[in-house]
This record gives C-alpha cells, sequence and structure tokens, in this order.
C-alpha cells in the first residue's frame, strides 16, 4: 500500500474513528469521577491511574463490533498508530509524581496529557473534532481547577467523560463519512 490516503482510510475503518476508545474511557473515568465523590484523594487518584486496565481491553472489544473493515498488516501507517496510541505512556512520570506530590491534582495531569495526546489523531482520523476535544479536556480542565481549586477533582473527570461522550459519536460519523 503505497497510497498515505489510502492508508488513513484504512486506519479510519479499522478503528471506527477511534470511538470505542472514547466511549469506554469515557465510561470508566465517569465510574471514578463517581468514586471520588465517596474516597479520599488518594484513593481516587490511584482509581483514576488504573482505569485504563478495565478500559483499553473493553474499547478492543467495542472496536471489533464498531469498526468495519480490518487494517492490513502492510499499512505504512501501522506502526505509527501505535506509537500514537502509546505516547501518553512518556508523560505517566508526571502522573506518578503528582500522586506522590498532590493526589488531588491527578486529575488535571491526566487530562493535560489526555489533551495533548489527541492532537496527532486529527491528523491520523482526518477530523479536526480531535482538535476541539483536546482543547475542551486541557483547557476544561485547567479551567476547572483554578475555579474549584481542592474540590476539581471529580468535576474535571465529569468534564473528560462529557468531551469523550460527545466526540465520540462525531468522530465515527467523520470516519464513516471519509471512509465511504
Amino acid at each position: 500500500m503505497n497510497d498515505l490516503e489510502q492508508a488513513r482510510r484504512e486506519i479510519s475503518q479499522s478503528s471506527a474513528g477511534g470511538a470505542a476508545f472514547l466511549g469506554c474511557f469515557g465510561a470508566t473515568i465517569l465510574a471514578v469521577a463517581i468514586a471520588a465523590f465517596f474516597l479520599d484523594r488518594k484513593a481516587a487518584a490511584m482509581l483514576l491511574m488504573f482505569q485504563g486496565g478495565v478500559a483499553l481491553p473493553a474499547a478492543f472489544l467495542v472496536e471489533r463490533r464498531l469498526a468495519w473493515g480490518p487494517m492490513s498488516k502492510q499499512n505504512p501507517l501501522n506502526a505509527l498508530s501505535i506509537q500514537l496510541a502509546m505516547s501518553q505512556i512518556v508523560a505517566f512520570p508526571v502522573v506518578i509524581a503528582m500522586f506522590d506530590l498532590h493526589p488531588g491534582g491527578v486529575a488535571l495531569a491526566m487530562a493535560s496529557i489526555a489533551g495533548g495526546h489527541f492532537l496527532p489523531y486529527a491528523w491520523l482520523q482526518r477530523t479536526n473534532v480531535y482538535v476541539w476535544l483536546a482543547g475542551g479536556v486541557s483547557g476544561g480542565a485547567l479551567a476547572l481547577q483554578v475555579a474549584l481549586g481542592s474540590a476539581a477533582f471529580p468535576w474535571i473527570l465529569i468534564l473528560m467523560t462529557a468531551c469523550y461522550w460527545v466526540a465520540a459519536p462525531l468522530v465515527y460519523r467523520e470516519a464513516r463519512r471519509l471512509t465511504a
């Protein structure tokens, strides 16, 4: 496969635009947000740090249901798509440091990392929804942190969920449109 647009089209088909990941991560983040109203910050921060252990396998399962075509092993963007998906792991030491220094800041750190993580998907998935998602998640989290201070933790997670769940059907629809 030599055509870049065809390679990107195939990625959108095989991933349903990333909608499954947004939906599943939104669900687990919301569960942590609800728990955060009842748990101390350290316990809630720990849950947030590890909610991906539930969201990731669920997202892969849902993606198989939503996607409408496999990605070929010869797709030249295969390695890049994996690297983009895993890019946020290099920022995870910041989350660990925040957990150690101030567990209440873990939600802001996670939202900031997620926001940066979404930007390259605007190019890969060929939709500006990811640009708006990145800004909404990271900028909104910062605004909530400044406005609410130590009470911001669960509200940042609710904002993240809302952003993810608004974006999920939009990226799915865009992927469908662009691959038709």
